[in-house]
């Protein structure tokens, strides 16, 4: 029997952004596992308090929200770790992953405690995550690298 067609070599990426609340509460290396198991690469990750100038720049979509506010103080009430995955479908699988307050199996789901508090952020398009990974990453900040796994993930 032949094998089915091996996906397109992983070029997709996207951002996540471990809040607040995740370091709080010591949920960064349950959320990096997620990502590793799926077999999704980082490529990027940096631990850093976000002025309120980066937040507002990427939620510039919310700002006449009522929550607005709230969303940007919360953003910038401690540190955060921003990451960048890569992989096959990685925006849409990870989307999938972070799922919503209200869905068990779902990262959200499982660690978060309130939807106002919730855990991660996921780029919700390749276009958006493009633009995004550009507000919180430098292009050289982003490394290039052979994952020696790609074979057993991907196929032959």
């Amino acid at each position: 029997p032949r094998c089915p067609a091996v996906p397109p070599a992983p070029q997709e990426k996207t951002l996540v952004l471990a809040k607040p609340d995740a370091l709080q509460r010591r949920l960064l290396g349950n959320i990096i596992q997620r990502f590793e198991r799926r077999g999704f690469k980082l490529v990027a990750m940096k631990l850093l308090q976000a002025e309120p100038g980066l937040v507002e720049r990427h939620y510039r979509e919310q700002r006449n929200k009522p929550f607005y506010p709230a969303l940007v103080a919360y953003m910038t009430s401690g540190p955060l770790v921003a990451m960048v995955w890569e992989g096959y479908n990685v925006v849409r699988g990870t989307r999938a992953m972070v799922g919503d307050s209200e869905s068990a199996g779902t990262i959200r789901g499982d660690l978060s405690v309130h939807v106002s508090r919730n855990v991660v952020h996921a780029s919700d398009s390749v276009e958006t995550a493009r633009r995004e990974i550009g507000y919180w990453f430098q292009r050289d900040e982003l490394v290039d690298w052979e994952s020696r796994d790609r074979d057993q993930t991907y196929g032959p």
